[in-house]
Formats: structure tokens, C-alpha cells, sequence
């Protein structure tokens, strides 16, 4: 069974499974979003959500963590079946950033939008119901991190979101580092206003924007081919 938990430091979130749960996640997510020549206004958002499906590959061939799950098996029900078996699975997992994740959460939203519009009977699709399982995993684990009146402003804002057609993916590492370099309880106590900063495209997002489109102009580059300029560390707090 798929599972998010918030890290103990308030960093993100661990995504959890046994290899077939992530693999039908990863399948999913590579379904709904299409190649690399389709949905081009969309191709930033698609390349960060592929940086998640390869953690999560790489979870699932045990690069990554690797724990063991009570599966349910309890003795008497060994004795009754007359077989040897253990009582624990093993289970495979990584962590993603909670910006990361959250913007992931957001943009899925309009691959499956426009997935939709391409499918024949998109409501016959698995893929389209591990996706939206995967985003309502997101926001209720968000649930367990942010006040209840805070909750409820968020959930109708995600729910409201703007179309993230062309957006400048670039805030989500800006919002990754701040994120990084908080203590974990500034991490606890930001966590709200990251999740509404993503989910509203808000006077921060907007005039960080104007200035990749800026530095995009000269070059005539699109908007997603703008590097941004800063290096992740390489151990994150968790």
C-alpha cells in the first residue's frame, strides 16, 4: 500500500511502498503527462514531476531506503494455514521536498485535465485514479501538519488553482532552499504559507517570473530553459 509521512524534521514528505506500488505510481505519472513533445507549454512541470518519478524508481530497486512492514500475518493464522511464512514485507521508500511535492500535487492537476481531454474514456483509466489517490495522499498528509482552520483555506485554494501553463518552475527550487535551510520548527511553522504560495501564484511568485522572462528574453529561450543559479546540498536534514 502506497503511504506518505511527513520526514521527522519537517523537510517533506516519504513516499512508501513495496516495488508494485511504486511502479503503478511511476506508470501512472509517465501515462497522464505524455512524451516530451506533448503539452510543450508544460514541459518545466513535466521535468520536475519526472525528477520525482526517478526517486522513486530508484527507490523501488532498493537505491534509496529500504525497511520492513508488518504485513498481517499473525502467528495463528500460520498455525491454521499449516505454513511457514514472515510476517513482515518489504517496503521501499524515498523523500521528497515539501514544495517539491506539493507543486507536483498542482500540476497533476492539469495532466489530468488535459489527459482527459485526449482520452476516450479517461474514467475507465487506472492511471487516472492512482494519480488523483497519489495528490489526496499529499494534501491529507499536509493535513496532519498545519493547523485545522488552516487546512480548510488551503484545500479550497488547491482546489481553485490557476493552470500552471508556463510556469516559472524555478520558484520551487527557490522555495526548496529557503525550505532547507530552515530549522524544523521554522519548517513547521512555514509550511501553510509554502503550500498557499504554491497554490496561488501570489505577488512573490509573480515578480520572480517577471525576472526569469526577463533573463529568458535576450536568448530567446523558453521559460523552463532558464537555469536557476544555486546548488542543493548534499545531505538534507530530513
Amino acid at each position: 500500500m502506497l503511504t506518505l509521512q511527513n520526514t521527522p524534521n519537517h523537510a517533506g514528505v516519504k513516499i512508501s511502498g513495496d516495488y508494485f506500488d511504486l511502479e503503478e505510481l511511476n506508470k501512472a505519472i509517465y501515462h497522464v503527462i505524455g512524451d516530451e513533445n506533448k503539452y510543450l507549454h508544460y514541459t518545466g512541470s513535466r521535468t520536475r514531476i519526472l525528477g520525482i518519478c526517478h526517486a522513486i524508481r530508484q527507490a523501488a530497486l532498493g537505491e534509496r531506503n529500504v525497511e520492513t512492514v508488518f504485513n498481517g500475518l499473525t502467528d495463528h493464522a500460520k498455525k491454521q494455514k499449516s505454513f511457514i511464512s514472515p510476517d513482515k514485507n518489504i517496503y521501499f521508500s524515498t523523500e521528497v521536498l515539501w514544495p517539491e511535492i506539493l507543486y507536483a500535487a498542482v500540476a497533476l492537476k492539469d495532466f489530468v485535465r488535459l489527459h482527459r481531454e485526449d482520452a476516450a474514456f479517461p474514467d475507465w483509466e487506472p492511471e487516472v485514479h492512482v494519480i488523483t489517490h497519489f495528490q489526496s495522499l499529499v494534501l491529507d498528509c499536509l493535513h496532519g501538519q498545519v493547523p485545522e482552520a488552516e487546512y480548510q483555506v488551503i484545500m479550497k485554494t488547491f482546489s481553485d488553482t490557476a493552470p500552471v501553463r508556463d510556469y516559472a518552475v524555478q520558484y520551487i527550487d527557490f522555495l526548496n532552499l529557503k525550505y532547507i535551510d530552515m530549522a524544523k520548527q521554522q519548517r513547521e511553522n512555514a509550511l501553510s504559507s509554502v503550500a498557499m504560495k504554491i497554490a496561488t501564484q501570489d505577488s512573490d511568485y509573480n515578480a520572480f517570473r517577471q525576472q526569469v522572462l526577463a533573463a529568458a528574453t535576450p536568448s530567446k529561450k523558453a521559460i523552463h530553459e532558464i537555469q536557476f543559479k544555486a546548488d542543493y546540498p548534499e545531505k538534507i536534514d530530513w
